[in-house]
């Protein structure tokens, strides 16, 4: 089968689940949700399969790694996506005209959806619960390093499928070239909405390429900013744990700032960061305040590269402010408008701070390791969008749908 088939063949089952209740669809995700537990040993062998092709020391490695407790949360996902309320069918305006024409603004699936990623295969799962919720089919366009993982996990699916009487091409993972790539970015007619999710090199590439609609999701190079009124307990929690609590992801912590009427607290700030050995690398007000208090083999002096990287590593860069200003001016520079937090007691300074730094999260008081659509109570995520139109943050089932206008009449005629 050509690829103009495959996609026509995923176009015709959009039509058709866009038709189905919400009732089945629940009962379909929720069988899928038991049927990612009841296979856990072929998906996790399918796995290791493709771990074994991938360097340890690889930061993508978490990434593809899956484990019998990450399934189970994966599953534990999937039923709260089914738990949720239908976003399809809301009236998101309405309005009787002065001729009587009754107009009526409706959310509605897109269609059609191609997700490009890396080394998830979770996002496998993620994609297929949300966009089937929401009533568009889904093409998966995982990359070569998790493939063996991807394709286990979509026949997982596609048996669930197969006892419901839905049409399978619902979910359709293609093969890993770029070749294929290139073609679903000028898939015109046939897919809907691109979301690419990995690397800042896959987003630009796709951003560059595309002729079909994008939203971009993924890059994070996150800050946190420790404020002169900074709690030294808060601010010690909150650092470790958005830098440690899974290095791979986008949400993790990057970058440290730090207002220079507190470096004296610096050692005390990362001093649950060195169990984990994480790298600092640290410009010199920083160096010389941790210096004799954090191991020497894993502080480092910064170097200009040191800002505005992702790290998705046991890293971590520290640059040290003398005000609020610059260190909004250092994030507004570097930051990839992703997550940005500020740790203060001051709320004057808390508000300054969430009205001028431009990101799709900003934090007071709580690590940048939440922004998650679970988290958020959107039951899982599809990507967090970094951009400003249609979706920004975590996309859930309400951002992966689009509207259409509803008019009812009489027989009005327009003069």
């Amino acid at each position: 089968m050509s690829l103009n088939e495959t996609l026509e063949a995923v176009r015709l089952a959009s039509r058709k689940l866009a038709l189905l209740d919400t009732t089945k669809i629940n009962e379909v995700l929720m069988a899928v949700a038991d049927a990612a537990i009841e296979n856990t040993e072929k998906i996790l062998g399918a796995n290791v399969f493709d771990l074994e092709r991938m360097d340890i020391s690889n930061p993508k490695y978490d990434r593809l790694k899956l484990t019998a407790q990450r399934i189970s949360d994966i599953a534990s996902d999937i039923r709260n996506v089914a738990s949720l309320p239908s976003p399809l069918g809301n009236i998101l305006y309405e309005d009787v005209r002065p001729n009587g024409l009754k107009i009526k603004k409706v959310s509605v699936p897109f269609g059609v959806i191609g997700v490009i990623y890396e080394a998830r295969p979770n996002v496998s799962f993620d994609v297929f619960s949300l966009c089937m919720k929401s009533g568009s089919a889904c093409i998966l366009k995982g990359g070569s390093d998790a493939y063996n993982s991807n394709k286990t996990i979509v026949d997982v699916i596609k048996d669930v499928l197969c006892k419901f009487g839905v049409d399978t091409n619902i979910v359709t993972l293609l093969p890993t070239d770029r070749e294929t790539t290139t073609e679903l970015l000028h898939a015109n007619g046939y897919v809907d909405l691109i979301i690419p999710r990995g690397s800042s090199n896959l987003i630009n590439y796709v951003r560059a390429e595309a002729t079909v609609p994008v939203i971009e999701t993924g890059a994070g190079i996150c800050h946190t900013y420790f404020d002169l009124a900074g709690d030294i307990a808060i601010g010690t929690g909150i650092i470790n744990n958005a830098k440690t609590r899974r290095v791979s992801v986008c949400n993790a912590l990057d970058c440290l700032l730090i207002h220079t009427d507190r470096l004296s607290d610096l050692p005390q700030l990362c001093s649950q960061l060195s169990s984990s050995n994480v790298i600092i690398y640290a410009d010199k007000a920083s160096y010389e305040a941790l210096k004799g208090f954090y191991p020497s083999e894993l502080l480092q002096q910064a170097t200009p590269s040191s800002f505005g990287t992702e790290f998705l590593d046991y890293k971590m860069a520290i640059k040290t402010v003398s005000s609020i200003d610059e260190a909004i001016n250092h994030i507004y520079k570097y930051s990839s408008k992703h997550s940005e937090c500020i740790v203060t007691e001051d709320r004057k300074a808390a508000e300054y701070f969430r009205r001028a730094v431009d990101a799709a999260c900003v934090y007071v008081n709580a690590p940048t390791s939440f922004t998650d659509g679970a988290q958020f109570g959107l039951g899982a995520e599809i990507g967090i969008s970094t951009q400003k139109l249609h979706a920004r943050g975590p996309m859930g089932l309400k951002e992966i749908t689009t509207y259409k206008w509803l008019i009812d009449g009489n027989g009005q005629i327009r003069k």
